[in-house]
């Protein structure tokens, strides 16, 4: 997530250098020729103005759609912090003064399944954008991935014994196995007495709830956007990126006409070409880099920096001393 008030021009630019490279060319061959003499290369303007608008819209509908994956992703994680406080502020008082080793044991348990859900979120997909050089060049000089940074099972140490570690590495999902570990514990209390029915109705339903945001998480990561509104807006803005500089021939060829500029005003097209072709590139390319909200990107639900603010809450409840710091921005990125 960036945190800052905005990407810098000069980031924009840099981040889309090779595109502009490319536009420039696709600009320059139509009208190199058209000033050597091959006028009839000139299109009219009014189809191609009708292509781009039909583009404008389907790049907008694509960011559109990119915005609400984004947000529904930051909304469950708002939900997950909502729930794990509940859980756990629920969870300590059941068992205050009876089994504070319980509670603690479950309370990491709990970031563990933190740390789980979220290096499961980061792992790659075959649709993610961030093998392309753009974004790599851009995370190499300005952030780092946690989870591509540690290994799982270094980080689960931290929470689990070395039983329940060497259990949950076991598991494909290791994110719903900690979490069914956590509902046998609480069957074993309720079967012990230590907690009444209502109280087991009351935890379990906040496990209820947590598995329900694991869900809902999951479905955005291994559901991408549909492969054939994505691609019809790239076979689109392709042929549009193409045509745009033959359409202004006619317009940048006779501009100036009875003027002292007259003939040379073709080479106008060039430029505007390049910039009216990028700012639609640059669109949808936006769209594209905030459609997977957990793939790693500058972009991305900070939910890292969740995890680690639900942390420090549920041990600041159990009146813990060794709390662990908040992450902070680095280049105005955080994850």
């Amino acid at each position: 997530m960036h945190t800052g008030k905005r990407y810098t021009p000069i980031e924009f630019i840099k981040w889309t250098r090779r595109d502009i490279y490319w536009m420039i060319l696709i600009a320059s061959v139509p009208t190199t020729l058209y000033a050597l003499g091959l006028t009839f290369l000139a299109l009219p303007w009014q189809p191609i103005a009708i292509m781009g608008t039909s583009v404008a819209f389907i790049v907008g509908f694509k960011n559109n759609a990119s915005y609400n994956r984004i947000w529904e992703a930051r909304q469950i994680y708002g939900s997950i912090i909502n729930n794990s406080r509940s859980f756990g502020y629920t969870l300590r008082d059941v068992l205050k003064g009876k089994q504070s080793e319980t509670v603690k044991r479950m309370f990491y348990r709990h970031f563990a399944w933190l740390t789980a859900l979220r290096f499961q979120l980061r792992e790659a997909r075959a649709w993610e954008n961030m093998q392309q050089e753009r974004f790599r060049e851009y995370r190499q000089e300005h952030y780092e991935v946690p989870e591509w940074k540690s290994v799982l099972a270094d980080e689960l140490k931290h929470y689990l014994s070395e039983k329940d570690l060497h259990y949950v590495l076991s598991k494909k999902n290791r994110v719903t196995q900690l979490t069914a570990m956590q509902s046998d514990e609480l069957s074993a209390l309720r079967e012990s007495g230590t907690i009444n029915d209502f109280q087991w109705t009351q935890l379990q339903q906040s496990l209820v709830r947590l598995t329900d945001d694991q869900g809902r998480a999951e479905r955005i990561k291994n559901f991408p956007y549909p492969r054939n509104f994505s691609s019809i807006a790239t076979y689109l803005l392709l042929i549009f990126v193409v045509l745009a500089p033959f359409g202004l021939l006619n317009e940048f060829g006779t501009l100036g006409h009875g003027t002292f500029i007259e003939g040379n005003t073709i080479w106008f097209n060039i430029p505007f070409s390049a910039v009216v072709t990028w700012a639609l590139h640059t669109l949808d390319t936006v769209g594209e880099s905030s459609v997977n909200p957990f793939e790693g990107s500058a972009n991305d639900v900070p939910i890292t920096q969740i995890s680690r603010t639900i942390e420090i809450d549920m041990r600041e409840m159990l009146d813990e001393r060794s709390i662990p710091d908040p992450i902070v921005p680095k280049n105005d990125i955080v994850l």
